[in-house]
């Protein structure tokens, strides 16, 4: 019988930052890529930031046609992602469990 492969790989970030009140706060990304018979889903958890839009847009490349952006756990976004998550979903990428919030901004930023 013949099985289909299946692939997993997990990226983590940390950044340190200072909040409203001057304490300092660290902020933590996780990024989990599983592949498997032509589907790939990237599951973002954490604070996802514009620094990490380079990284997402390597874990994005060379996929199979299927690729699945699973923001259920995302937290934090920044107009950087939201402008990035639009132009992912315009090229096809499917994007499932976003937040009403993160959904009502991408269309604010469609709008000319």
């Amino acid at each position: 019988m013949g099985g289909e492969s299946r692939q997993f790989n997990e990226l983590h970030w940390h950044t340190a930052c200072i909040d409203r009140d001057g304490v300092r706060c660290e902020w933590t990304l996780k990024i989990e890529k599983d592949s498997q018979g032509g589907k790939t889903t990237i599951r973002l958890i954490g604070h996802f930031q514009s620094e990490h839009v380079g990284e997402l847009k390597k874990q994005l490349q060379d996929n199979g046609p299927q690729l699945v952006l699973d923001l259920k756990e995302a937290m934090v976004v920044d107009v950087d992602v939201i402008r990035f998550l639009g132009a992912s979903k315009a090229d096809g990428v499917k994007i499932v469990h976003c937040s009403p919030y993160i959904r009502k901004w991408m269309a604010q930023e469609r709008k000319p």
